[in-house]
């Protein structure tokens, strides 16, 4: 059995759309003598609390592979010992949050703006506290990169017409700089992978980090 954890974005959950993909179909890609399971679930938005419910889950499931989406890639990062594959990584958000944490009304703005699809969705319920401990966040997530001496393996997809790209939140010049220039690939699309390039870049992508023979001639592509 191969584990897979999932780290969501700002806002996902148990039924965020790329993990339940991966869950529907992933299997359809592997070896018929290999199963995958990929475990998602729900964390704090204060990510001091979440790198520490992350952390737990990842020491109970001892993943093979950890995949971050998005804000969730400031956590998944950090997980040592394992291949990383991340999709629009936003690592300038950590100090886009602890920033805009200074200006009186944006907390409360935010949880105007961002709110949950449902009720198994991340809560945003965004403070002056919570947005604050994002500081320092972006240093430790650099930290663990190949250019200040991290180890781990790592790749990272980015759309195209990703609009967090304009503010600097996610960052194709700043993951070169520290993650190396052969360490991504971009896609025709949005900040949320659609699918047709969960299906023939993100899975693929997958099973070649596995070390795994593709099971289906469309991951082949």
């Amino acid at each position: 059995m191969i584990n897979i954890l999932y780290i969501h974005g700002m806002g996902g959950g148990l039924d965020s759309r790329i993990p339940r993909v991966l869950k529907e179909d992933l299997g359809d890609f592997l070896p018929e003598d290999i199963e995958a399971e990929v475990i998602v679930r729900t964390y704090d938005i204060d990510p001091d609390i979440a790198f520490g419910q992350i952390t737990s889950w990842f020491d109970e499931i001892r993943p093979d592979l950890v995949i971050g989406e998005s804000l969730g890639s400031l956590h998944a990062i950090r997980l040592k010992g394992v291949p990383h594959i991340l999709v629009s990584p936003a690592i300038g958000a950590a100090r886009w949050m602890s920033t805009v944490s200074l200006i009186p009304g944006i907390p409360t703005l935010m949880r105007c703006i961002f709110k949950p699809y449902s009720p198994e969705r991340q809560s945003l319920d965004f403070t002056h506290k919570i947005l604050s401990h994002y500081r320092g966040i972006r240093k430790q997530v650099l930290d663990c990169s190949p250019r200040r001496g991290g180890n781990d393996f790592f790749y990272a997809f980015f759309g195209t017409a990703d609009h967090y790209r304009r503010s600097g939140v996610v960052s194709v010049r700043e993951w070169v700089k520290y993650f190396g220039p052969d360490t991504y690939k971009i896609y025709e699309g949005t900040h949320f992978m659609e699918d047709e390039y969960l299906h023939t870049m993100l899975i693929p992508k997958i099973i070649s980090v596995l070390g795994l023979e593709s099971g289906n001639r469309k991951a082949d592509i």
